[in-house]
């Protein structure tokens, strides 16, 4: 069958990360503006008597060596010689990032990168920044005028392409086809772009480069009135503060003022975003109870490739010179929800990021004010276990620490109005404390 598409674009080569950029801006809108137009042409009742295909465009790199030139950042370059090659999607929401990778990429290896459209077409849905039911439904008058379905006319999302297969180490490399560049390909980020609407009620472009994950609302009301108080004393850094339903707060110094309706319902998982200039600014989402949960939203936000994401809740301490408000830093867990066994198995370590870690010991010192031993008042370091069973009525990893002679354990069971908890459980005495922490 004939295909109609857009005309093509010659590939480019460059060593100027902004113009590279720039060409992919122009090759992306060019090719969902077209699919737009054929789209529209469609509902309203258009005879097609060929396909409609616009691809995403691409980024591609050679290098004939395994030498670079800086080898101090985890990113920004090729592990070795070869073709390397990704689709790309939403350039104006990922400018700042594939800037730097594009500089960092010619830098490193001393060549262009090649700009031009690839073989991946874009599905129909996604040349649309929302759901393309928003759109169709506004346009479709009689869907009896329709001579051929959808899918006879356009590429619609094929969801056994959009895997993880590059992210997870399982992708098999088709032969003389190029390196991956990305861990994710555009259709694949397009898919993530719209589910995080979805969940959080909030669109792709507003999330920044810092996330808070937590399952208390306590800790978004207190991220709420934080951002609110900001805002309102026209504070430097944040621009605007942006709630579900993409209600956006502008900051005081700004003029102030908001824009746009709260849902009637909350979503699955709402969030928050406090925003600085350049992303820098930090994203809160709520992502309620349980670990697949998490896991869901965290394979979605992370195509947007933030710089770190912490997760923020509450732990029941089996070291019995913890004291409620203690601030908890895990050092590791012990994984027995379950969630990632298939993919990371339990033999895989998961070892904390050094530079994190520093980083929340220091910010827990500039609040407080406190340092070295007089820190360790309120600050805990250890292991969370983490598991799918709340009730820990088999031999859990509570169970278990409980068991050991040498521990000195409580088991924090319930948590008053007032703050203060009540425990069960036997005291245990033994030259050591126990180690374990409760999530």
């Amino acid at each position: 069958m004939l295909v109609e598409t857009p005309p093509p674009f010659a590939t480019e080569a460059f060593v100027d990360a902004g113009a590279a950029v720039a060409r992919l801006e122009e090759i992306y809108e060019r090719n969902t503006r077209f699919l737009r137009d054929r789209f529209e042409a469609y509902v309203n009742g258009g005879a097609f008597t060929t396909r409609v295909r616009a691809c995403y465009p691409f980024v591609r790199m050679t290098t004939s060596t395994h030498a670079r030139l800086d080898s101090r950042l985890a990113y920004g370059f090729v592990a070795g010689p070869g073709v390397h090659e990704t689709s790309v999607t939403r350039p104006d929401i990922f400018r700042t990032y594939l800037t730097e990778q594009i500089e960092l990429l010619v830098n490193n290896h001393g060549v262009p990168v090649e700009i031009g459209e690839s073989n991946e077409p874009i599905p129909i849905h996604f040349a649309y920044r929302r759901d393309i039911n928003i759109e169709a439904a506004l346009t479709i008058a009689d869907s009896s005028a329709f001579t051929r379905t959808l899918r006879d006319v356009f590429d619609t999302p094929d969801l056994a392409a959009m895997d993880d297969a590059i992210a997870d180490g399982t992708f098999e490399l088709p032969p003389g086809a190029p390196e991956p560049l990305s861990l994710f390909r555009a259709a694949r980020v397009d898919y993530s772009l719209r589910r995080l609407y979805h969940y959080t009620g909030t669109d792709p472009e507003h999330f920044q480069n810092f996330v808070i994950f937590t399952n208390y609302q306590l800790y978004v009301d207190a991220f709420v009135q934080l951002c609110q108080q900001r805002l309102a004393s026209g504070a430097m850094g944040p621009d605007a503060f942006v709630a579900p339903g993409n209600t956006i707060t502008r900051n005081a110094r700004l003029g102030g003022g908001t824009t746009g309706i709260a849902p009637e319902r909350a979503p699955q998982m709402p969030a928050f975003h406090l925003v600085e200039p350049g992303y820098g600014g930090i994203t809160l989402i709520n992502i309620g109870i349980g670990p697949s949960n998490a896991r869901n939203v965290t394979d979605h936000v992370a195509v947007l490739r933030p710089h770190a994401w912490l997760m923020v809740g509450h732990c029941a301490g089996l070291r019995n010179t913890q004291r409620l408000g203690d601030y908890v830093l895990a050092h590791g867990y012990v994984r027995e929800d379950h969630v990632l066994d298939e993919d990371v198995p339990l033999w895989v370590p998961i070892p904390p990021l050094a530079e994190v870690q520093r980083a929340l010991e220091q910010a827990v010192a500039d609040v407080t004010q406190l340092e070295g031993y007089e820190l360790k008042r309120i600050m805990r370091t250890g292991t969370v276990a983490s598991t799918d069973d709340i009730f820990d009525d088999g031999d859990g990893p509570v169970r278990r620490a409980e068991s050991t002679d040498s521990a000195r354990a409580y088991e924090v069971t319930d948590i008053r109005s007032d703050g203060t908890a009540k425990r069960t459980g036997q005291d245990r005495q033994g030259p050591h404390e126990g180690e374990g922490l409760r999530k």
